[in-house]
This record gives C-alpha cells, sequence and structure tokens, in this order.
C-alpha cells in the first residue's frame, strides 16, 4: 500500500482549528452536536454566537491517530535546543497514519496500508514521515469524548512534556538496557552492532603504565607529538592518560569561568568508532559519546551539536564527520582542546586528517585557540618514499613532534614480536584453464562486460587453481543477482552513450550475457581435491603449513592476508573442504558496495565474524589489508601473508597482530621470484631506517634540520579559493564544494525522470581543463563555469565552488551552507488540514425548501399533480383513499416512502407524478384551498387564513376510478373527485339532531370541539348503551369518567355546569385516533398497548364533513410530507452544485441522525428517530471514490511528478479541512437534515395561523443545528458517494467525477487558493481524465527485447497486453534501481495510482454484497483485501516477484525468504480436509508481513494495466474478478483477522469496558547511533497522564501494536472497579453524569416545546 502514509482526516488532530471568518462561530452555551433550536424572529434573522478559539481537535479510537513529540533523540534536528523552553513546541503532529506512523522529533506515517494511511491527516513543519501515512501513515488512539477544550489543551501540552522527558531518559538508557540483555541471554547473531563491540570491549585497559608511556606521556602534556610505538605497544593507553589530565585541566578551567571545550578523538574509520569509543567509555569517568556519518551526524545542525558539545566532554568520531561541523560553523576549533589522531599517518594529500589541520588549525591566527594535539601511529610513512622526507612532512603539518620511546630496548622488551620465516612454495605454472572457462572464453570471451570475470578467472587459476576459478564463474553466473547486475551495467552503458547505437545490439548482448548463465548453471561443479588439477603450488604450500598447525584440536590463531577480496572468499571456501577438521575458516573483507562478481559483505557481518574469532569459532581467518590496521585482532600465533605487502607501514601493521609469545610472521615467497625478495629486503630496510630515525633523535625529541618548507607545501592550497561566512564562520573551500553541492542537489524536490545528481562536462582550454557543472532542472540555478586548471579534478572542484558560491548568494544556502531546500514533509501532515470531531457550531438548517417559497406570491394558472397511495391497499387497517398535492412546479419522482402503520410492519407510500398540468378554474381553485384548509382544521385543529397566492400547496381527494391508473393515462384534473370537493366546500360539518338515522353515525370521523387532541372514527350506535351509562371498562382515560356523556364532554368543570345536552342521545362506538405522527418511526411499546376502543355521544362533538377513507390518508400526510420536503431541500442541494443524484440517495448523503453518527459501534446520542439511513455508508465509499478521482486526475496531470508529491497534493485535496472549506462557501450546513419528524415544522409555511399552536408566531421560522466540522466535510464526501450510485447499474461514473470537482475546490475558498488546488481536479466526465494525460517520454520510448519479453511473461499470468512494454517494466522497478540504467522509472507512481484503483474496487465488493453493514465493519474487512499481506501473497502467486528489478542482496534475500514461506503456507493449505477451503482462500493470514516492495508491485501493476488502457475501469475490474475475488466470496473468514488488531482491541477495552476518557498513543523515533542500523520507533500507551506500556519496532506502525500489546497483557482480565483504582480513574462516572444531563436538558425541552406526548 502506499505508503503511505496516506490517509484522510480524522477525528482528533492535535491541533487548534482557526475558524474561519465566514464561518458560523461557537455559540456560549454548550449544545451537542446535531441537535436543533429553533428562533423565532423577523423575516431575517440575527444570531450573536460567540467564538471558542481555543478549541483543540480530540483523537478518536476508531481514528487510531498518533502524536509524534519532537525530544531531542540522537538525529532529531532542531528539536532539544529549545527544549527547556517550552517542550509543547516540539510536538508534531500527524492527523493521518493511519493513522501511520510515527516519531519523536520527525514524524514518520500512515506504511501506511491506504486505509490506515487515511486515518492519518498533516500537513506542518513536521519533518516527516507516515506517513504517512502512510503511512505509512503512521497510528494512535486518543478518547473521543471532549471534556473542554481548555483543560484538554493544557493536559495535553503536560502530556507532551512528560512524553519528552521520557523520551530522552529512554533513549539515554536504552543502549546500555539492550546491552546487559544482549550479555545475557541473546545470541552474538542477533546482537546490534553496538552491544557486539561493547560485549567485547568491556575491560579497562590501564592498570599500570610502562615507563615508556609515561614518559611520552609527560612530553605529549607539554608539547603536540605524535607517538611512533609498535603495534599492540599500547598507544591508545597513552591517549588515555592525556585525556584524563586534559579534562581535569578543562574541569578547573570551566571552575574559573572558562569557556567550555571539548577533546575529539579522531578515527580514520567507522570500525574504529565503536573500538574506540568502548575502550574509552571503560576508562573515562566523564561522558563521552560517539559519531559517524553513518547516523547522518555530518549534516545535523548548530543546536544539536550545541548540546551533544554541552553534554560530553569527549566525543569519538570519524574525521570526516568533524571536518564537516567545522565546514559548516557547527562547531569552531576555539570549542575543542585536544585533538587525538589515531592512525596519524594518514595526515596527507586530500585525507580529513590533513584538512582539518590544513583548512583551520593552520589558519587559525590566535594561537590560544588551537588545540593540543597528540598523534598516533606506528610509522610515520605509509609508502615507498624516503623516511626521514616523510617523517618531516607529517611533523610540519600536524605542528608536532616525532617521539617515540628514549630507551628503545624497553620497549622491543614489552611488546612481544614475532618470530619471521619464509616459505617458499613452488613456481606458477603457466596457466591452466578449467573446462568451464575455456567453453566460455569460446562462446563469450568478446563480450566486454564479461572481460572483468574473464581476467578476475584467469588470475584466480594461476594463483589459486582452477576449482577456485570455477567458484569465481559459480558465483558470478549461477547468481541470478549477479546476472542481473551484469544485464544493468550493459543496459547503463547503452543508455549513457551519446550516440544512440541500434537496440538490437542490447539485445543481443542480453541474450548472450543469459545463456552464459545458463552454460555456468548447468556446469558440473566437483568437490576440491588435492590435485594439482585442483589447486596451485601456493594453496598447496599454504595447505601443508596450515595442515600442522591444525593437525589437533589447538587454541591457535592464524591470520593469512591477500590482496584481493576474491582470494579471501574463495580460499575461505576452500579450505572449508580441504583444510584439517580443527581448521576453522572464515574471510573477512571490506564492506565497500561491489561489482558484478565482487564478493562483497556488510559491515555487521564483518563485526561478527571479528567476534567470533575472538571467541574461537573461527581459527583461521583469510583477510584483506581491513584487518591490517586499527582493527583490535586478539593475539595470534601465527600471521601468514600469503601475499606480500606493498608499504613498510603494512608490513609492520600486519606484523603487529601477531602479539602472542613465540608468534609467527610467515612470508610466503615463489621459488626464485627475485621481485619478492627484493620486497622483503626493503621493508627490512624500511624499517631499519625507521628505527634508526627514532634513535637518532636528539633528547628534546624535536627534529633537528628540519627544513620542510610548509608554506611551499600548502601553497598550491592556498592557490585555491575559499569563502567565509561571515556571521557564522562557516568556510566553503574547494575540497568540500563538491559534498555541499551535492548535499543542496539532493534537497531538491525529485522532478521528471532526471535523478537528484550534478552532471559535470569537461572541456580543455589552452592545455587546461575547464568545468562546467549542470544541476537538475528544478534547481534555482542551472549552471556554473569554473576556472581554467591544470588537473581535471581541480577544475571540477572550481566549478563546484562557484555553483556553491551563487546558491549562497541567492541565499538558497543557509549562513552554515546547508540547503534551504528539505525532503519536505507531505502538506498532509500539517496540523491545520485537521478537523475537530467535538467541534460544533451553530448553523442555519433550511426546514422548507425553497420551491415553495420561489413560487408563491400570484393565483396559480395551472398545477402539477402528485397522487400518494399505499403500495399494499390493506396496510393501513382501514379503508382509505389516495391524496392527492397539487403543486405551481412539478414534483420529482420520489421513491416509495416506509411507514410503519402496524407494529412490526413496514409499508410503504407511492408517490406517483405527472408530467401533464391542468388549469384550474377560480372555482375549482376555491374548492380546493376549502378542502386543503378543512384537512388542516378537522384533523390538525389549525385554521389558517384563507390566501391562496400565498399558499405552497394544496391537496384534494382522488376519484376512487382513478386509484391505481397509470400516472400519465389520464389528465391531472380528471383524477381530482370534484364532486367530494364540492361537498366539503358547501358542508362545513355534519350536523346531527335526535331525527338524525343511526345509520349516519356510522364511519364517521369525529373531532372533540373542546380538546384538538381527541377524535375517533366511529363504527356505529350501540343501541343497549344510555348517554348516563357508565363508561365500558377498557376505553381509553380520560379526565371526567363519570358516565359516557361526561366522557364525550372536554369542557372544564364551570363551563360543563352551563353546558346542557340532551340525556337520552344515542351512543357510538369508536376508535380513538392515537396522538401519532411520525408514522417513519417504528412503534413502541407504548403505542403498541394503546387503548383506543371508545364509547361516546354525537352532540358534543364535531361530525366532520371529511370521509373516513380521506381522513385516514390524510393522517399519513405529516410523515409523507416530512419525507417529500426533505427530499426536496436535498435536491435543492444537488442543483445547486449542478449534480443529478437520485433523492433517496441525496437525503441519505444529508442525513445525520444523532449527535454522533460517525461512532458506528457507540450508543447513539441524541438519536433522532425516523430520519431513515444516515451519511455514513455513503461517506465510506465516497471517501474511497474521492480518493481514487484524485489520484487520477493528478497522476494524469503531472505523469512525472514522484509518488511524495502525488500524496502531497492529494492530501490537500481529500483533507477535511478543504472539504469543510468548501462546504462553508457552498452553505452545504444548510441542507444538512439532523432533525427528525417534528409535529411543529411540517406545517405550511406562507399563510397566516389564526387558530391553533404557535399562533403568537411571528415572521419565518429559523432552526439551528449544532453540526460538528468534520460532519459537514463528511457529508461532501457521502455526497460523492451518492453521485456514484445514483448510476451504479450503468456504471456510469461521469457523476461523481463532477461532484469530486464542485467538492474540492472554490474560487472563493482560502484553502483553495492558498494551495492552488482550483486546477488539481477541473474535470466533468470520466472521459476527461485521458484527455489531462501527456504520456511520458519512458512510456513512449522504443522498448528493448527484455521489456517486450517481460510483457509477454507476464501476459501469461493476466491476460491483458500492454500497448507500452516500459510503462510495464516501471511496474516493476524497485526505488533502488538506477534510473540510468533503463530511462524507467521506479514503481512508486503507479502504486500510487493502483493502490486507490483497488481500494475502489475492493469497496465495491464490500458496500453491495453486505448492504447492511455500518463503515467500521466495512472498513476492518477490506482492511483484509488490501493488507500488504494479501497483495503480498498475491503477488507470489502470480509470479510477479521473479520480475522485480533492484539493487541490493538485502532486498532479494528477504523476498526469497518471504517467498519460501507463502508458499509453504499455500501447499499446506492444499489439504482434504473440511475446512479446506476456507484454508486455500485464507493461507496467508498464517504467515508474516512481506517486504512491502510485492504488495506495491501488484498494485503498480493494475496502475499500469489501468494506464496503458486508457484509464479503462473495467480492466481493474476484470483483474480484480480474475484475481482476487474469489478469495473474499466469505468474509466471515476474515472476522478474526479484522476485529483482532491489538489497537482496535485496546481501544474498545478501554473506552467501551472501563469507560476511560483519558488515554493515548504516541510514538516517536528511537534513533540508532549504529552506522547502517535501520531507524527504530517507539511507542506509549499512556493512561491519566501515565505511560503504563511501550513498544519498539522499525516503523511506528509496528510499535504501536507492540505497545498496544503489552498494554493489553496488563489491562485484560482487570474488572472495570480494578481498573479504576489501579490506574485511578473516575472518568466514567464524570462523563456519565454529562450525557445523562444533556439528554434530561433535551427531553424537558421536547416536553415543553410539545414534541413528546402521550400516545393514548
Amino acid at each position: 500500500m502506499s505508503a503511505d502514509v496516506e490517509s484522510r482526516d480524522v477525528p482528533g488532530a492535535e491541533a487548534e482549528i482557526e475558524v474561519p471568518h465566514n464561518t458560523p462561530q461557537n455559540t456560549d452555551t454548550e449544545v451537542a452536536e446535531g441537535s436543533s433550536e429553533r428562533v423565532h424572529t423577523s423575516e431575517t434573522t440575527n444570531t450573536d454566537v460567540g467564538a471558542d478559539e481555543s478549541t483543540e481537535a480530540e483523537n478518536t479510537l476508531l481514528t487510531q491517530e498518533m502524536v509524534l513529540v519532537q525530544c531531542g533523540a540522537v538525529g532529531e534536528q532542531r528539536a532539544t535546543a529549545d527544549l527547556a523552553r517550552d517542550p509543547s513546541e516540539h510536538v508534531k503532529i500527524s492527523v493521518g497514519v493511519s493513522v501511520d506512523s510515527v516519531s519523536s522529533a520527525q514524524v514518520t506515517g500512515p506504511e501506511i496500508d491506504s486505509d490506515e494511511k487515511r486515518l492519518l491527516e498533516a500537513v506542518g513543519e513536521t519533518t516527516l514521515n507516515e506517513a504517512g501515512a502512510d503511512s505509512d501513515s503512521e497510528d494512535g488512539f486518543e478518547n473521543p469524548i471532549a471534556q473542554g477544550s481548555e483543560h484538554l489543551s493544557a493536559r495535553r501540552k503536560i502530556q507532551n512534556a512528560k512524553f519528552c522527558s521520557w523520551l530522552i531518559a529512554r533513549t539515554d538508557t536504552a543502549r546500555k538496557q539492550a546491552f546487559k540483555v544482549a550479555k545475557e541471554s541473546v545470541k552474538d547473531e542477533e546482537m546490534s552492532i553496538g552491544n557486539l563491540m561493547m560485549k567485547q570491549e568491556s575491560k579497562v585497559i590501564i592498570t599500570d603504565p610502562r615507563e615508556y608511556q609515561i614518559e611520552l606521556f609527560e612530553r605529549a602534556k607539554n608539547d603536540n607529538i605524535i607517538a611512533v610505538l609498535d603495534t599492540g605497544s599500547g598507544k591508545t593507553l597513552i591517549a588515555v592518560l592525556l585525556l584524563r589530565h586534559m579534562l581535569d585541566k578543562e574541569l578547573e578551567d570551566r571552575a574559573i569561568g572558562k569557556p567550555r571545550r571539548t577533546a575529539f578523538f579522531l578515527v580514520d574509520c567507522v570500525t574504529l568508532v565503536f573500538q574506540q569509543y568502548a575502550v574509552l567509555e571503560c576508562n573515562l569517568d566523564q561522558k563521552i559519546d560517539r559519531f559517524c556519518g553513518e547516523m547522518g551526524a555530518d549534516l545535523w545542525d548548530k543546536s544539536i551539536w550545541d548540546k551533544h558539545l554541552r553534554d560530553n566532554m569527549v566525543l569519538v568520531c570519524t574525521a570526516e564527520v568533524l571536518y564537516q561541523c567545522l565546514l559548516h560553523a557547527f562547531v569552531s576549533l576555539d570549542q575543542i582542546s585536544l585533538l587525538i589522531f589515531d592512525e596519524a599517518h594518514h595526515a596527507k594529500k586530500n585525507h580529513s586528517y590533513a584538512r582539518i589541520v590544513r583548512d583551520f588549525y593552520i589558519t587559525e591566527p590566535d594561537l590560544t585557540k588551537r588545540p593540543k594535539i597528540f598523534g598516533m601511529t606506528a610509522s610515520p610513512v605509509d609508502a615507498k618514499v624516503d623516511v626521514v622526507q616523510a617523517a618531516r612532512e607529517l611533523e610540519t603539518l600536524l605542528h608536532c613532534q616525532i617521539a617515540t620511546a628514549a630507551d628503545l630496548s624497553l620497549l622491543r622488551n614489552a611488546v612481544s614480536r614475532p618470530n619471521e620465516s619464509v616459505l617458499v612454495y613452488g613456481r606458477h605454472q603457466e596457466f591452466d584453464s578449467s573446462r568451464l572457462f575455456r567453453d566460455l572464453d569460446s562462446s563469450f570471451g568478446d563480450m566486454e562486460c564479461l572481460s572483468k570475470l574473464f581476467f578476475t578467472a584467469r588470475d584466480a587459476a594461476s594463483e589459486l587453481g582452477t576449482w577456485c576459478s570455477d567458484e569465481i564463474w559459480k558465483y558470478a553466473l549461477n547468481n541470478e543477482e549477479e546476472v542481473n547486475k551484469i544485464k544493468r551495467k550493459l543496459e547503463w552503458k547503452f543508455n549513457s552513450r551519446k550516440e544512440a547505437p541500434s537496440m538490437h545490439m542490447l539485445e543481443s548482448d542480453l541474450i548472450r550475457v543469459q545463456a552464459a548463465a545458463e552454460m555456468a548453471i548447468k556446469f558440473p561443479f566437483k568437490t576440491p581435491t588435492l590435485s594439482r588439477d585442483d589447486i596451485s603450488p601456493k594453496v598447496e604450500c599454504l595447505n601443508g603449513y596450515l595442515s600442522k598447525i591444525f593437525e589437533r584440536p589447538t587454541e591457535s590463531r592464524c591470520i593469512v592476508f591477500v590482496k584481493k577480496r576474491y582470494t579471501a572468499v574463495k580460499l575461505a571456501a576452500l579450505f572449508k573442504w580441504i583444510g584439517t577438521r580443527y581448521c576453522k575458516v572464515a574471510a573477512l573483507i571490506g564492506s565497500r558496495a561491489a561489482e558484478a562478481g565482487d564478493m562483497k559483505v556488510t559491515f555487521r557481518e564483518q563485526v561478527l565474524t571479528l567476534h567470533r574469532f575472538r571467541k574461537g569459532e573461527v581459527n583461521c581467518l583469510f583477510a584483506t589489508s581491513i584487518a591490517e590496521e586499527g582493527l583490535d585482532i586478539p593475539d595470534c600465533n601465527t600471521i601468514i601473508r600469503f601475499d606480500l605487502y606493498n608499504t613498510v607501514i603494512q608490513y609492520i601493521q600486519s606484523r603487529g597482530r601477531a602479539r602472542h609469545v613465540n608468534s609467527k610472521y610467515i612470508h610466503m615467497v615463489e621459488e626464485g621470484n627475485v621481485d619478492h625478495m627484493q620486497l622483503l629486503h626493503d621493508v627490512h630496510k624500511g624499517e631499519r631506517l625507521m628505527r634508526q630515525f627514532c634513535e637518532a633523535l636528539p633528547a628534546d625529541r624535536k627534529l633537528k634540520g628540519n627544513d620542510f618548507d610548509l608554506d611551499e607545501a600548502l601553497a598550491k592550497h592556498r592557490s585555491q579559493r575559499s569563502f567565509v561566512e561571515p556571521s557564522t564562520g562557516a568556510k566553503l573551500t574547494y575540497g568540500s564544494s563538491l559534498t555541499v553541492l551535492a548535499n543542496f542537489v539532493d534537497r531538491l524536490p525529485k522532478e521528471d525522470e532526471f535523478e537528484r545528481q550534478a552532471t559535470y562536462i569537461m572541456t580543455t582550454d589552452n592545455q587546461h581543463y575547464l568545468c562546467e557543472v549542470v544541476l537538475p532542472g528544478n534547481s534555482p540555478i542551472k549552471s556554473a563555469v569554473g576556472r581554467p586548471a591544470s588537473q581535471k579534478a581541480n577544475a571540477k572542484r572550481s566549478a563546484a565552488f562557484e555553483a556553491c558560491l551563487q546558491l549562497r548568494k541567492r541565499a538558497y544556502l543557509d549562513k552554515h551552507l546547508l540547503p534551504i531546500y528539505d525532503k519536505q514533509l507531505p502538506a498532509m501532515r500539517n496540523a491545520h488540514l485537521a478537523l475537530n470531531v467535538k467541534k460544533t457550531n451553530a448553523y442555519d438548517m433550511r426546514a422548507k425548501p425553497l420551491i415553495w417559497e420561489q413560487t408563491r406570491g400570484c393565483i396559480p394558472t395551472k398545477l402539477f399533480v402528485t397522487i400518494f397511495q399505499l403500495e399494499e391497499s390493506g396496510e393501513l387497517g382501514r379503508p382509505y383513499e389516495p391524496l392527492a398535492m397539487l403543486t405551481r412546479t412539478q414534483i420529482p419522482n420520489f421513491p416509495p416512502i416506509d411507514l410503519h402503520l402496524q407494529p412490526g410492519k413496514t409499508s410503504k407510500v407511492l408517490c406517483i407524478g405527472s408530467s401533464s398540468t391542468f388549469n384550474p378554474t377560480t372555482q375549482e381553485l376555491d374548492s380546493l384551498t376549502t378542502f386543503t384548509l378543512r384537512i388542516f382544521k378537522d384533523i390538525f385543529n389549525k385554521i389558517y387564513e384563507v390566501d391562496q397566492p400565498h399558499m405552497s400547496y394544496w391537496l384534494a381527494p382522488v376519484t376512487k376510478t382513478q386509484i391505481g391508473d397509470v400516472p400519465n393515462s389520464l389528465a391531472p384534473g380528471s383524477r381530482i373527485d370534484w364532486e367530494l370537493l364540492a361537498f366539503v366546500e358547501r358542508t362545513d360539518e355534519m350536523t346531527w339532531t335526535m331525527e338524525t338515522p343511526h345509520g349516519d353515525l356510522a364511519n364517521r370521523f369525529l373531532v372533540d370541539r373542546w380538546d384538538g387532541g381527541r377524535r375517533f372514527f366511529s363504527i356505529g350506535v350501540v343501541p343497549e348503551l344510555h348517554a348516563r351509562d357508565p363508561v365500558p371498562d377498557g376505553s381509553p382515560a380520560h379526565k371526567y369518567m363519570d358516565n359516557i356523556l361526561d366522557y364525550t364532554v372536554s369542557l372544564f368543570s364551570k363551563s360543563r355546569a352551563r353546558a346542557t345536552f340532551k340525556e337520552d342521545q344515542p351512543v357510538i362506538k369508536a376508535h380513538r385516533v392515537l396522538h401519532r405522527r411520525n408514522w417513519l418511526d417504528e412503534w413502541d411499546e407504548k403505542e403498541e398497548a394503546a387503548k383506543t376502543l371508545s364509547y361516546v355521544c354525537p352532540e358534543p362533538l364535531r361530525i366532520s364533513a371529511l370521509p373516513t377513507p380521506v381522513v385516514a390518508m390524510a393522517y399519513l400526510f405529516p410523515a409523507i410530507m416530512y419525507r417529500v420536503e426533505n427530499y426536496l431541500v436535498t435536491l435543492e442541494a444537488c442543483e445547486m452544485l449542478d449534480l443529478q443524484i437520485r433523492p433517496d440517495l441525496a437525503l441519505e448523503a444529508f442525513t445525520k441522525d444523532s449527535d454522533n453518527t460517525e461512532e458506528h459501534k457507540a450508543t447513539q446520542i441524541h438519536f433522532q428517530r425516523g430520519m431513515g439511513k444516515n451519511y455514513e455508508r455513503l461517506e465510506f465509499i465516497g471517501d474511497c471514490f474521492l480518493k481514487m478521482a484524485t489520484s487520477i486526475a493528478l497522476f494524469a496531470q503531472n505523469p512525472d511528478s514522484d509518488e511524495f508529491e502525488f500524496h502531497v497534493n492529494r492530501m490537500l485535496l481529500t483533507c477535511n479541512q478543504n472539504m469543510f472549506e468548501v462546504a462553508l462557501q457552498n452553505k452545504i450546513y444548510e441542507y444538512i437534515r439532523s432533525q427528525g419528524f417534528s409535529r411543529r415544522t411540517w406545517y405550511p409555511e406562507g399563510i397566516k395561523l389564526l387558530v391553533g399552536k404557535g399562533l403568537n408566531k411571528s415572521g419565518k421560522e429559523v432552526i439551528k443545528q449544532r453540526l460538528g466540522d468534520k460532519t459537514i466535510a463528511d457529508v461532501c464526501e457521502a455526497i460523492i458517494g451518492a453521485a456514484l450510485l445514483s448510476y451504479d447499474e450503468s456504471g456510469n461514473m461521469d457523476m461523481a467525477v463532477k461532484a469530486v470537482t464542485a467538492l474540492t475546490s472554490h474560487p472563493e475558498s482560502e484553502f483553495t487558493n492558498r494551495y492552488k488546488l482550483s486546477k488539481c481536479h477541473n474535470v466533468s466526465q470520466w472521459s476527461d481524465y485521458i484527455k489531462l494525460y501527456r504520456q511520458p517520454k519512458y512510456q513512449l520510448a522504443q522498448a528493448s527485447a527484455a521489456q517486450i519479453d517481460l510483457a509477454q511473461k507476464v501476459e501469461q499470468q493476466h491476460s491483458y497486453h500492454f500497448k507500452y512494454p516500459r510503462l510495464l517494466r516501471s511496474a516493476f522497478i524497485h526505488p533502488s534501481y538506477p534510473f540510468s540504467w533503463e530511462k524507467v522509472p521506479c514503481y512508486q507512481r503507479l502504486e500510487f495510482l493502483g493502490d486507490s484503483l483497488l481500494d475502489m474496487v475492493c469497496v465495491n465488493l464490500l458496500f453491495y454484497k453486505y448492504p447492511d453493514r455500518d463503515p467500521q465493519w466495512l472498513t476492518e474487512h477490506k482492511m483484509a483485501m488490501v493488507s500488504n499481506r494479501f497483495f503480498g501473497a498475491l503477488c507470489v502467486k502470480l509470479g510477479f516477484h521473479r520480475h522485480i528489478r533492484a539493487n541490493g542482496t538485502a532486498i532479494m534475500y528477504r523476498i526469497q525468504e518471504y517467498v519460501a514461506e507463502i508458499e509453504e503456507a499455500e501447499r499446506i493449505s492444499q489439504s482434504t480436509e473440511p475446512d479446506a477451503d476456507i484454508s486455500a482462500r485464507s493461507y496467508w493470514t498464517l504467515v508474516k508481513d512481506p517486504p512491502k516492495c510485492l504488495p506495491d508491485v501488484v498494485e503498480a501493476y493494475v496502475g499500469a494495466i489501468f494506464v496503458d488502457s486508457d484509464f479503462n475501469f473495467k480492466e481493474v475490474e476484470r483483474f480484480f474478478d480474475a484475481h482476487i475475488r474469489w478469495f473474499f466470496e466469505d468474509m466471515s473468514i476474515y472476522d478474526t483477522f479484522a476485529r483482532n488488531h491489538p489497537v482496535t482491541y485496546l481501544s474498545n477495552l478501554l473506552t467501551v469496558s472501563f469507560g476511560c476518557t483519558n488515554y493515548r498513543l504516541m510514538a516517536s523515533e528511537l534513533t540508532s547511533i549504529e552506522p547502517g542500523a535501520s531507524q527504530r520507533r517507539i511507542a506509549v500507551v499512556m493512561i491519566h497522564d501515565e505511560i503504563v506500556a511501550e513498544g519498539v519496532a522499525s516503523s511506528g506502525k509496528n510499535a504501536k501494536v507492540k505497545a498496544s500489546t503489552n498494554a493489553l497483557k496488563l489491562l485484560k482480565g482487570l474488572a472495570p472497579f480494578e481498573y479504576r483504582s489501579v490506574y485511578g480513574c473516575d472518568c466514567k462516572e464524570a462523563d456519565q453524569g454529562f450525557v445523562d444531563g444533556e439528554r434530561l436538558e433535551d427531553l424537558a425541552r421536547r416536553i415543553r416545546e410539545g414534541t413528546v406526548g402521550s400516545a393514548v
């Protein structure tokens, strides 16, 4: 998954949100979101609301957001300098991973699977990562219940500060803790490099210094000296003594107020950093630290270096680190008290030792600011030069005096010297090639790309024998990775030529390389023997000697020195076969990057090999020069120079490895080889001269007659210009300019297909070289030309120097000569994009559609008819007649409306409209008006003024003969029962007299004259009952129950006394009409149990002229009208957005039925009954389409942008802040339906109420609703979902595309204009995407044979034929693969696109297959479908992993390891057991997560198909159907996979089980100080401001999982009261009181307003 880091805004952004000026502000009083308040004002309403600008966003559990704190761990740039002022200033938040991902100081994301990424969102000054999202969008959670914004803000600052403090302490102790655990329980192979070195060096070395050591220490106290002592003579001990002295002196200086100064121990290589640090740490009682370039230390900023100088008295580092610090003015020379140069003989030419002295030490005019210097070496000479001259040059350059022991005999007695001897081996035979060599040479000997291998194999055959020679071929050609290196180099050379040769040549060479590999694969390699056919005389001689040493079990150790890496590796392999059983061999070689066929080893493997050698697990080491100098090799019995040395220093230092008493130093010399014997003579003579030189030094140890001219030596360097930044002292030199410029270029945003590198073009001018440096196209300067130089190297430096000067002049380099550009973090990781899910504002809610208001004001001349009738006639439980509604404008055909007419049953009301109109006469309009107002009077107890121009609609009965007719079969006017209308118009009510026939009282609608709430449907007269008879049992309760007549009269006592009624009137049996208006809601128990059978008398009642079938239907009209008007309001919103959406989906998209609609499994707060479906499911699918649509648009318009820029722009487009601001401009909030059916708001507006509740209202009714900012943004996504589903049957996505454009930008939105989003998605239909796409050059270029072959192979796995094979190749190019080799970009762009496409097809399956599942269930189960784990398994199943092109063995090794595991899991799943089908579909859930490149390749492949097919989404669906759908036909298989995620489980436990509201999951980067070590993340669970659990992993996501898992171990099984007791939690009681109080207050309000009544 995109890494990404990628994600949507979630509840819980840790950020203060500034309310836009046009946003309605928070009211002073707390009102729950979604609740509404009605304000009766004049026509214009002015609501004064206050603002709460300090409200902070709340994190919710479901969003799982992670909070990242920048707190000063190693590598956390710009973090710790100001921590003391305000730790909260360094809090960097990712509202996103995904929640993906998190780190201290640097927000690193939600790898962030896309859903997890989408749970993250941010953009600020964070320095990512994950993040995304991921994002990584990285992930964390926090309580979802708000407790007051000011309190939260203060609480979080405290929590952040605590986390900072804890993390600093945790980082400081992590290494020691890890080492302690490692020593006790961890295998050496599993230990970190630093711990391994600590383990082997954790001993005190200083016991009793020898006399010569004390002597040199005393000299070093007073003078700058270079101690020249043999290897093993204790030079480091002298350095320790000097450091102790200097540290004591430094403490005294500080005590009297002098500036702080720090000692630097400089070494030549990374390995020695760890080795010397371990020694010093055990022998110094002051704080020290270690640094090397692999830790990024050379590019930290000044604040970090200030901290390290403040905190430590000694720093061990490579010389290059200090040199870079001096260049950038992070450290100045006067801050250094002592410079120790280990292996000081390197101080020459352009070595960092020499540059430090040459560029800074010598140029410092104030001698008091220069630090003391102490050098150490076994010989001041490391080349074939004059000893005295070399010594003088070294002394002069380092401003030191060479010193050695006054009495050299003491030194010789103290240091064990080996016995030297010569081992003579037979002369080399003429080169005798093996059969494999001859076969390869005859077929491929002419290939330039194999020439180095042929040379190496020939040399190996001569030096080592044919077996080793064949092993060279076996390693180079039997290894797919090595073969791919050869092919890549071929392609690189082909692509780098100025004149493009024929593609056929490249294809031919690639085929031949593959043929050579196949020849090697088929060759029968054999086991070596001691025969001359297999080994050379030299190896035979070595074997004979080693056989004697390791004849029996022994503690002897031997090092065999060779010159070449392959010699060491192949000899080690050979002696595993031919050596004795007691000879345990290994190879030790350098860790530099290797070409094809070169042997290679990692730094960690070096350390492990040395560690095994020390322990005796290896006793014979075949080593290159890496073992000669510096590395601490334990005492050896035997040193063998299999290949002789080149210089005196090599001889002396390799001999120094033999420190054991009676040790041997063997020179292997070829018989009769004069050069070998001369070399032996030369090194002995050189050593003798060096000894004589040292013995000749005078007593004061100062060189006499040192005529070496330093000025003359430095003249060539002084001729090279330098630049010093006045404000800081940062220095730019010719030598440093290359590094400064390379660093600047690397920080540029990646553009097009060009690598971030500078190109140097060399020309000649009058016997001088002239160089021009060309920078990438997006650099602020394009090129710079240097000055003429006599050497190419200086010409190149001059060009870089000029470029750096221009960059500094234009302020693109800062005052420390660092680039102002950084690899900017995605804008999504800015907290300003986050929205607060709990923050609410008061907004106007549109109660009535504008259609009524816009058409009122005149007498209508034409009317449209809409008929409401039940789908099934018997569902009402009594006879009914359809009802017609007549409107000035046509009403759309609405979907059937679900009503609950009987308990437990749902009935549908059909809305049948007509496009035809009829022209009513004045009389007809009068009749319609009378009938409509009679409905309101008789049924709803409302009397309105007759005002035809201001009536919104009219009601009319439908003739029985027209019921059920086809809507347009008859003229609209003919459907109305005009006869009934005339009767109602002339009959106000039915008059009862004693003469009225009893039959006329049957089936009548009776209304209590004095209590409009009492209405009855009469059944008929009951002759046996009389008016003064007691009220029969079972009648509904009434205030007067003495007799039937009293029961009928509702007058108060005084009025009753004056009223008289006939005693002999009949008694009517009737059903009382329930006070049920909201037929949209299900019946509750009280309504079901209500009694309705009543006995009344006719005289006190009004007998309506309305027929009961009409009344029965009219009783449903309020609910129908509520739904119709909501349809109309939401359709008006769609019309405003120029979207054509189905009415039911439009209403669903705008419906928010509770305060916490988005909390799918929580108890709904202030739930509004009968509103129908809410927006949450549409928001889920709309969010997914939004992600896909914006991804396609960005990809199409910017095909050369990298994945990073895509994520940035997509998150800007899709973030909730953007959606919210656009929604404000469109006033989307007015159309949101957050209020359920109300008996007070369904009545028509425009006409004056004369009698009834609400009589005193004046003007237009304004309804206010409380909405969260995020709710409004979510509704926008739901609108997109509605637009998509409106055309799902046809598969047309044009309307959804149009919706995305309408809802992601607005010309008046500040956010749109700030981030220039107006053109990011400016399309109105799907076909517009392909029109935007500009095919990049790489896609259109001619495909090679290899690329065409790849397309053919992949087509066998999925039947799609690529028009552009190079596009397919891009889907398999790993980011580590150099672009220049094939001129094809890596898969990240296509992966970004494919991720969103696969998200969409997976969501489609779940959405349609599970229509009743809530979004949380859908999200959890979608996570399984789009998980890296599944796509990784799918990649292997499709065989895509075989085609990945990456540059690195570690990647390929991880792939191979995973492939073996997943294939084994699949094989096991193919069983015959009953659940075999389940296992076959879900086997991938049982293995570990794959290397991320595998799922990325699947997503990139889908993206490639989509682009190649001209953006045909059906091809994506076809891929899904062919390869994915089968795995997920039964989603119940993945219930456990979805729900058992530790973070989800923990969040549910805390929220639901314990009711806790004060917890957070926070994470930070835990930077390793070991070179090459991967970054580590640490996450913690904080409960009530205390950290209770932690977890460390390679990513924020996994660290979060570990922390949650550890927290669950503590919490699971606790009862709620135990949890509250242990963790001091009092959240539940307080929160419950708040909620209950709100509910009680709301209930009281509703009772006062009459919205709650009895259902009697």
